[in-house]
């Protein structure tokens, strides 16, 4: 168990992406807090669909010890609250998650501008708010990691005008907190996941489902485990000198631009 009762949060651990790392952490020993808006899983149309039971009680079933919080991660008390509860239940931090997102499709002349600014409050803001209250506690721990969900689309356009951007923008801000925390033994890297299997997929069409499945160069697409098991790597020593990085797991999406 490569990270045996070391503290992580994860964001947005209701469902989906984040729901899969908070699974592969427990699976590897960590105690987990799972943040979220809501504690019951998303059920999409397309994935998810079954899915029930919490990702604490799930957690827990894999002998590890959860906890849910309800939390708005564009909302600075509740950060903040998020983790003055974790250290009070157990006792610091050692890894801090920022999956929480959302995808409001649209142009420029559909998007609202309240859309816009929700988007970016927690896609960006978040993340921002999730380290300056979390670092005080990684710096502390002997194995301190943060680890930022990106996405492909940081490295282009596509998504629409608002999340493309903000992926871009989690990017840069994880390396630039890199750069700051460095010295202390704290790394902050950020997973770019490609097509992912969640809830998150419903504003799809079909037909646009089946375009993307023929442009994936390994014949399936991506689970959220598949984003846990990355995870897991970055937060364990195996990664203790890997910092600033953005990893695509895309499943070769990126591989033909």
């Amino acid at each position: 168990m490569v990270l045996k009762d070391r503290v992580a949060i994860v964001t947005g651990g209701s469902s989906g992406i984040g729901r899969g790392v908070a699974l592969a952490f427990a699976g590897e020993g960590a105690r987990v807090v799972v943040a979220d808006v809501q504690e019951a899983p998303k059920r999409g149309k397309y994935y998810e669909v079954d899915v029930t039971t919490p990702a604490v009680e799930e957690v827990e079933k894999l002998g590890s010890k959860g906890m849910f919080l309800k939390t708005d991660v564009a909302d600075e008390a509740d950060v903040r609250r998020m983790v003055e509860r974790t250290v009070e239940r157990f006792g610091g931090i050692d890894i801090l998650v920022n999956n929480a997102g959302i995808h409001v499709p649209g142009d420029t002349q559909t998007l609202s501008v309240s859309e816009w600014d929700r988007v970016v409050g927690i896609n960006l803001r978040g993340i921002f708010l999730g380290m300056k209250f979390a670092i005080p506690h990684l710096t502390k721990s002997q194995a301190g990691r943060i680890i930022n969900i990106a996405s492909v689309h940081a490295f282009g356009g596509g998504g629409g005008p608002v999340y493309a951007p903000t992926k871009a923008g989690v990017v840069n801000l994880t390396r630039d907190v890199a750069l700051e925390v460095g010295a202390s033994g704290v790394t902050v890297n950020a997973i770019c996941p490609g097509y992912i299997e969640t809830a998150a997929q419903d504003y799809l069409t079909r037909e646009q489902i089946e375009d993307a499945r023929e442009r994936m160069p390994l014949p399936r697409f991506g689970l959220p485990r598949d984003i846990g098991r990355a995870a897991v790597f970055l937060a364990s020593d195996d990664a203790e000198w890997i910092t600033g990085v953005a990893l695509p797991v895309d499943g070769g999406w990126l591989a033909p631009l």
